[in-house]
């Protein structure tokens, strides 16, 4: 299986590049160094569409599929984007799925609507104050699930929500939280047993809640222009309509919507590689040592040729997974394989490309400099590759 290549998907990557043109490549490096991206930024992306790709019009959003977000986010970094700024402006592809799947709606693929026989009556009320809003661009949402102490393991965790008359009370902490700095609120896994007993709920906790403090911005290795932030909770109550879905879904809606999460860090990832591949054939094609140009020599040849070769293996994998998603056919495994593949080809492309650029390559001012900086955290986030070899394990009956 693969993307079809549609006409609208032709003109969606022509839009996703104009919309890099325009908007990001004059201030990409301004945003680097702040730390984030402007909150504008939001507003424009969804003025032109690009927001709300993957979410259903019905919420807010612009139609589509997870295969058209992909779309999306391979040309982003194509066109000279990094990953870094996908993880800051399309947070809310891993904050927003959960409500809108409790409300009975559709997020591309066949994550949508499972859980929608459990679904609350203010889940409807959720997508209305939440989920419209931050596909408008006004609102931003951030996810919060790993704790300081507790890394991949989601039914360990410690953060509790105790029940009290219409309100939960809330109390831990989340660490890691990509856009916890600007978020306006928190989708939040909680704990609504004792700390570890993997009964889980999720809540909408808003920025502003009392007993609820966003701690020191984290500074990172790469996706330096993503704020990424520490959550406080400390009797923080929350009112019982922010709950997402029924008190007991929590657990299995994360596990559910890990798949999407999975497969854009794998396009995230082989779509740094393709950016470096052609990075690196025009550094090669320009340079010239000893009075010939790089890429006149066939070592350096056949590692362009090793490097696009891996990078459109891994392109294909991702591709034929991610449709299989979206076909709703149960694919755990072949999830975890498919993103340990393309994270794999990627640090092996990124590597020999900034080998290729020399001095060049090493300095803030290139391009390849970032991406190498950035591919690092995509065999960490969404589960780490040791977790995805233990699911590939798992599947093959270990």
């Amino acid at each position: 299986m693969t993307i079809v290549d549609t006409p609208e998907r032709r003109q969606l990557r022509e839009l996703t590049r104009a919309f890099v043109t325009r908007e990001v490549l004059p201030y990409l490096d301004d945003w680097e160094r702040a730390g984030e991206v402007p909150r504008q930024l939001h507003a424009t992306a969804a003025k032109v569409g690009l927001l709300g790709v993957g979410f259903p019009e019905s919420v807010g959003g612009s139609g589509g599929d997870l295969l058209d977000t992909i779309i999306v986010t391979e040309e982003i970094i194509r066109s000279g984007g990094s990953s870094g700024l996908v993880a800051a402006l399309f947070t809310h592809g891993i904050a927003l799925p959960h409500m809108v799947t409790a409300a009975g709606g559709r997020t591309g693929g066949s994550l949508g609507g499972r859980l929608g026989a459990v679904a609350d009556p203010g889940d409807d009320e959720l997508v209305d104050r939440y989920v419209r809003p931050t596909l408008a661009g006004t609102m931003i949402g951030a996810l919060a699930i790993t704790e300081p102490d507790g890394g991949s393991d989601v039914a360990g965790i410690r953060t509790t929500a105790r029940r009290a008359g219409d309100h939960y009370v809330v109390n831990g902490s989340k660490s890691y939280i990509t856009s916890g700095v600007r978020a306006d609120f928190v989708t939040t896994a909680v704990c609504t047993d004792f700390p570890g007993s993997g009964e889980l709920a999720l809540l909408v906790i808003e920025k502003g809640t009392p007993g609820f403090t966003v701690g020191r911005r984290l500074e990172k290795l790469g996706w330096h222009c993503s704020d990424t932030a520490e959550l406080s909770f400390v009797d923080v109550r929350v009112p019982v309509a922010n709950r997402i879905g029924a008190e007991e879904t929590g657990f299995l809606s994360i596990m559910q919507h890990f798949a999407t999460e999975r497969i854009s860090l794998a396009t995230q990832a082989y779509a740094i590689a393709q950016r470096c591949v052609e990075l690196a054939v025009r550094w090669c094609r320009d340079r010239a040592t000893f009075g010939r140009p790089l890429v006149s020599r066939q070592v350096v040849r056949h590692r362009l040729a090793e490097m696009h070769t891996r990078t459109e293996a891994a392109r294909a994998y991702v591709h034929d997974v991610a449709a299989r998603i979206a076909a709703g056919e149960p694919v755990v495994t072949e999830v975890a394989m498919a993103k340990n593949v393309a994270v794999t080809a990627c640090a092996e492309v990124v590597d020999q490309a900034l080998q290729l650029h020399g001095g060049f390559g090493y300095l803030r001012d290139a391009e390849v400099e970032r991406h190498y900086r950035d591919a690092r955290i995509l065999g960490i986030g969404g589960g780490t590759t040791e977790i995805m070899n233990e699911i590939i394990a798992k599947g093959m009956g270990l």
